[in-house]
């Protein structure tokens, strides 16, 4: 099954629990925390996707990290640890966000840049963005220096890259294939 939508699954299912406990916004706060969290780690990112490491391992060590998590997230640790699929918690951690905010009538646009944004152009940026969607979004900007220059812009499953390193990649491409 294709990765994104077995996480997609997961964030249904999760959110589903969330609304009918009454929980959808403690469990969003820490899905934000889980996502913040494996993202500043290469550590735990590692340890999330190494077949090495043993599930009980793996599981264990994640509760401990987000201890004192609504019980709904720690099941969810628990359930992807048992079904072998823990490597997915930070993707099904960004679609309970993301599904959880358009649930409210909200949308986060995720902007990565190579710098930080000036608020100016986070203006113009929201602004656009809520043209486009129709909807209240807000703005979440990533530094990655990896993509040179540019942006990459998502916006619940859409993705627009103007990277400088998706276009030498384009470029690399187009000349391997000429050859």
């Amino acid at each position: 099954m294709n990765e994104s939508r077995a996480a997609i699954r997961y964030a249904k299912a999760t959110l589903d629990l969330s609304v009918e406990s009454k929980a959808s916004e403690a469990v969003e706060k820490d899905m934000r925390t889980v996502v913040k969290t494996i993202s500043d780690s290469k550590e735990l990112q590692e340890l999330l996707k190494s077949p090495v490491v043993k599930g009980s391992i793996k599981k264990n060590a994640l509760l401990s990290i987000f201890k004192g998590s609504h019980a709904i997230t720690e099941g969810l640790i628990t359930t992807l640890t048992s079904n072998k699929r823990v490597s997915l918690l930070n993707e099904v951690a960004l679609k309970y966000i993301i599904l959880n905010e358009q649930l409210k009538g909200e949308n986060v646009a995720y902007v990565t840049t190579a710098v930080p944004i000036t608020a100016d152009l986070e203006k113009s940026v929201l602004k656009k963005v809520s043209e486009l969607t129709g909807n209240k979004v807000s703005l979440e900007n990533k530094i990655d220096e990896s993509i040179i220059g540019g942006f990459v812009l998502r916006v619940g499953d859409l993705q627009y890259d103007a990277s400088i390193a998706n276009k030498l990649n384009g470029l690399k491409r187009e000349f391997t294939n000429s050859l």
